[in-house]
């Protein structure tokens, strides 16, 4: 007695089964899919905005160059405020590899539109000594009039800062521009553009020393010194500029890298995708519910099907793995359009930044592949029950 084979679909014909209920209940399985597409396309786009959005900065880091150092007084033995010796700068520009040191000292002054505004408000503004070449030095540029030379060093002229200008009100420069600046008129000479490695002079409103020193009574002292070195000669620079802009008191200067700063902000931001992974698997969660319900109603609604697939030969497993591949294939679908969705989304939104588009391959595949897990999680209960229909059953409740 010779046992019977039993026959196996073949991957072409599973295929066709599968798509049998996705294309007689079309509207269905379109909005069963659209729940796998969101929840694919939200964690898509996450990911590709957040990398996008570090590939913009880490850009812009690079162009601004990762070789500024900033120098600036810290605490005495005594927990006091330290002070940087008044010929800091120059004895930093000493250092070899040491190719510019700017500086600004910080001026106990306020800057006010006119005489009238109440001394209350500041607006956050600070006001700064700042040497000739300081613009160079942080890499921004005059947006703007003209910056301090030589001469307007020393006379009672200013120079806004991006923030400081918009929080003025000055939105242009007109002749004979002045602000308030200590209890005196200041003439508006330029305003800067935006300073991205150096935000603290955005809201700064810029004089000259000699100028800080015959008006505002300001004590030469710098507050922070910028300095740009050889870039492969940053770290050694950055071992020895404390010791040589207060060698008497090395310990009460500090030394550090804005591009540092910034490189560590962009890799802080993944850490709030979080959230928005969260809601993104919460979208695929739902759209998995809708999947099994899709596929629990399909299961009843076919059950003459079922029954005469069984009559015919089909085993239980064919029968399984029919419905299981079904809603794999529905999940396959929401979730390719989730992706799609994702990357154009992204691509939308980094145009608009100025961002290259970065879509992560973990992100397509990682997408990809969770709404096939969806799917297969959310179809495997129907297509056990559709499996555990008798023929008999099947045909009569039909």
């Amino acid at each position: 007695m010779t046992a019977t084979a039993v026959g196996r679909l073949h991957p072409a014909d599973l295929a066709r089964t599968a798509s049998v209920g996705l294309r007689t209940r079309r509207m269905r399985a379109v909005l069963s899919a659209l729940g796998i597409a969101i929840g694919v396309a939200a964690m898509v786009a996450v990911m590709g905005l957040s990398a996008s959005s570090q590939a913009g900065l880490l850009a812009e880091i690079d162009k601004l160059g990762t070789n500024l150092l900033t120098v600036t007084p810290g605490q005495t033995m005594g927990g006091g405020d330290a002070k940087l010796p008044l010929d800091a700068p120059a004895m930093i520009a000493r250092i070899g590899p040491v190719q510019m040191a700017q500086s600004t000292g910080k001026i106990h002054a306020n800057a006010y539109r006119s005489p009238y505004i109440p001394s209350i408000n500041t607006n956050s503004l600070t006001v700064n000594a700042a040497s000739l070449d300081l613009p160079a030095a942080v890499r921004t540029t005059v947006a703007q009039g003209r910056y301090l030379n030589a001469a307007t060093a020393e006379l009672p002229v200013a120079v806004l800062g991006s923030t400081a200008a918009a929080r003025l009100g000055i939105a242009q420069i007109h002749p004979d521009e002045r602000i308030w600046v200590g209890g005196q008129w200041f003439y508006v000479a330029g305003i800067l553009n935006p300073a991205a490695l150096t935000p603290e002079l955005d809201s700064s409103v810029l004089v000259g020393f000699p100028a800080a020193q015959k008006y505002l009574h300001f004590d030469g002292h710098p507050s922070t010194v910028y300095v740009r070195a050889q870039t492969d000669q940053v770290n050694n620079v950055q071992k020895v500029l404390a010791a040589t802009a207060n060698p008497g008191h090395a310990n009460e200067v500090s030394v550090s890298q804005p591009s540092a700063a910034l490189v560590a902000r962009a890799a802080a931001q993944s850490a709030l995708n979080g959230l928005f992974l969260g809601l993104g698997a919460v979208a695929l969660l739902v759209g998995g519910i809708g999947v099994a319900n899709t596929m629990v109603i399909s299961v009843l609604e076919r059950r003459s099907e079922i029954g005469l697939r069984r009559a015919l030969g089909a085993t239980k497993g064919h029968i399984r793995l029919q419905f299981l591949s079904e809603a794999i294939l529905l999940s396959m679908f929401g979730g390719a359009a989730g992706v799609a969705m994702g990357t154009t989304a992204t691509a939308i939104y980094a145009g608009v930044k100025g961002w290259a588009t970065v879509v992560p391959p973990l992100a397509w595949a990682g997408g990809l592949g969770a709404a096939i897990a969806i799917g297969a999680i959310a179809g495997l209960l129907p297509a056990l029950r559709a499996a555990r229909m008798q023929p008999t059953e099947a045909l009569r409740i039909a």
